[in-house]
């Protein structure tokens, strides 16, 4: 919904709640997510405002709110409705207010720590007591700097002043995130900074209704961590496609010539759209695909691209298209050779007819309202499209596995056979149970993976880490490398085992970028083996309808299942009895167990 995009109306979100709540219900694919709010402050309209951000991005919230400033009661000494609530992500809203000793100007330097650690040690002891009830994703705000400072500008350097005291409390904030799975800092320090401390801090809000911030400040909040959240369960934007003139650089190639761009030192505005570049060139280096989609002739756009000034280079983009074709058709063919769906992109163009026309005929995509060139950076950056919450090592090769991909399908316009372009391949994979060190990765494509997804199940790591432990699943993993590269962890399987010879699959998911490989036949193989091993008699499998999954709707029955059952949405269950034997269907993939 374009009015949940940045930058949006605060007031008209406030004032229309309830009507864009109805309206967000009525999308398909929503998945439910229980989220605990312990607020130290009056959390009402945060927890509205929440609510209808995260269900822009397909997350339906619901909600077990603590009643005011019980956030410490509720998690040290806990209650049965928390408990029974069973919270997938707890958030803790606390600000400065609730900080209880500062330091003052008689503390020598040993009470001012003795002060800070006592502060620190009361959240890290919620904290943990939080991760030993619950199997959940903690986030927490930092601190906001004070509304005033007793030492002008010295109460940032000496150990008296508020300011300094708060950041040293922050920072330990960090220590504890940059060393604790699954638990995230909402940066409200950040966010009050770009809103303006002095309204951030609003007096009134505080004495007449107990907000830490100013109520029209709240959505700006609720976005911020509703991008946080949005990120968990991988509802992140996958690529940009940019446009180029007046975009990439100052001026139109093919009318202006190269020489005549704006773009490097020599002017203002070129220094604009270098900085532009480079923060773009960042986003590659994050695994973020880029794109050209461009009305311009290839050789004067290849040419702007070469630009001696510009940061970004051919070398950087997996797909350039400069026609003269209507952008939305050249989106949907990129998205089409990526293997991806419209909906992962962010489409950057100057040209708000272009935006519109775009915004219309392809769903879900974003097209950030960008207007001035010196303003690009800070728009798409507020966004938050491409929020971090978990980094692996195939987001830093995703731009390298994608070019891959070009060369394999190259490749294979030069076979007449199938199979013997499988077999050229020279496919390797790993195929085994979870192992700790890719239990991030796993999450991460569990909550990436849209297209080939049977069950739309999302899991965070908290979730993976569950049942890794539990030994009443059959969990596997498998990697895959050919003649042009490995491509890491690229698909995952899940199964219940119940009534102890059945196996229920709960999840079963691939990525994109190695569809049509045979992976899934070699992954079929090594879980019936598993299964047998356990004494499994017979696998079930399930299939749930999406918008996005419509390419395994018959997956089961490539499998050599039995459907058995089908509701009037489309829900599927198979079964597979493998009590009397069962034939490999993988024949071109070599597997190492």
């Amino acid at each position: 919904m374009k009015q949940l995009e940045y930058p949006f109306d605060e007031n008209y979100l406030i004032k229309n709640k309830k009507k864009i709540k109805k309206e967000l219900l009525q999308k398909d694919d929503l998945i439910e997510k229980n989220i605990a709010i312990l607020g130290g402050s009056t959390t009402s309209e945060i927890k509205n405002m929440l609510e209808i951000f995260l269900l822009n991005y397909g997350i339906k919230p619901n909600f077990y709110e603590s009643e005011y400033n019980k956030f410490y009661e509720d998690a040290i000494f806990g209650n049965e409705e928390l408990d029974n609530f069973k919270p997938d992500i707890i958030y803790i809203h606390t600000t400065n207010r609730n900080i209880m000793e500062y330091p003052n100007m008689y503390d020598d330097e040993n009470t001012i720590v003795d002060k800070l650690n006592m502060e620190y040690e009361k959240f890290k002891k919620i904290w943990d007591k939080l991760f030993s009830k619950f199997d959940s994703t903690i986030i927490q705000n930092n601190f906001e700097y004070p509304y005033y400072r007793l030492l002008g500008n010295k109460d940032a350097v000496d150990i008296h002043g508020k300011t300094n005291f708060i950041t040293k409390l922050n920072q330990k904030f960090y220590d504890y995130a940059n060393v604790t799975k699954n638990f995230f800092i909402n940066d409200i320090n950040y966010i009050s900074s770009c809103y303006g401390l002095d309204r951030w801090a609003n007096q009134f809000y505080w004495h007449m209704y107990k907000y830490a911030m100013e109520v029209p400040a709240i959505p700006y909040l609720s976005f911020n961590l509703a991008n946080i959240i949005k990120s968990i369960y991988g509802k992140n934007k996958k690529a940009l496609v940019l446009d180029l003139d007046n975009t990439l650089w100052g001026g139109i190639v093919g009318d202006d010539g190269v020489e005549n761009l704006a773009i490097g030192p020599e002017v203002p505005s070129g220094q604009v759209f270098s900085e532009f570049q480079n923060y773009l060139k960042e986003h590659k280096n994050l695994g973020i695909i880029l794109n050209v989609n461009s009305k311009n002739e290839y050789e004067n756009a290849i040419a702007g691209l070469n630009h001696p000034a510009g940061t970004l280079k051919p070398d950087d983009f997996i797909i350039i298209k400069a026609n003269w074709n209507p952008k939305n058709l050249n989106i949907k063919d990129i998205a089409e050779e990526l293997n991806l769906g419209a909906d992962s992109f962010v489409f950057v163009d100057d040209n708000p007819a272009e935006r519109k026309i775009v915004q219309n005929y392809i769903e879900g995509i974003a097209t950030p309202e960008i207007d001035i060139p010196e303003n690009y950076i800070k728009i798409i950056d507020h966004n938050g499209y491409f929020e971090v919450t978990n980094f692996s090592n195939e987001d830093l090769k995703k731009n390298e596995l994608y070019k891959d991909n070009a060369k394999r399908s190259q490749m294979m316009a030069t076979f007449d056979n199938y199979e013997d372009y499988l077999l050229s391949l020279k496919m390797k994979a790993e195929i085994t149970t979870f192992k700790p060190i890719y239990l991030e990765r796993i999450s991460q494509l569990s909550n990436k993976s849209n297209q080939f997804n049977l069950t739309t199940k999302r899991y965070s790591l908290a979730d993976i880490e569950a049942v890794n432990n539990d030994d009443n699943y059959i969990k596997l993993y498998g990697k895959l490398e050919d003649i042009f590269g490995d491509n890491g962890v690229i698909t995952v399987v899940i199964g219940n085992i119940k009534n102890k010879d059945e196996l229920h699959i709960d999840l079963w998911i691939m990525s994109c970028r190695v569809l049509k490989r045979n992976m899934e036949f070699a992954m079929m193989d090594m879980l019936v083996k598993k299964a047998q091993e356990k004494g499994i008699k017979t696998i079930y499998g399930y299939y749930y309808p999406t918008a996005k999954n419509k390419m395994v709707n018959n997956f089961y029955d490539l499998q050599g299942f039995e459907e058995i059952s089908c509701d009037e949405k489309g829900n599927k269950k198979y079964k597979l009895d493998i009590s009397k034997g069962y034939t490999n269907k993988n024949n071109v993939i070599e597997v190492n167990e």
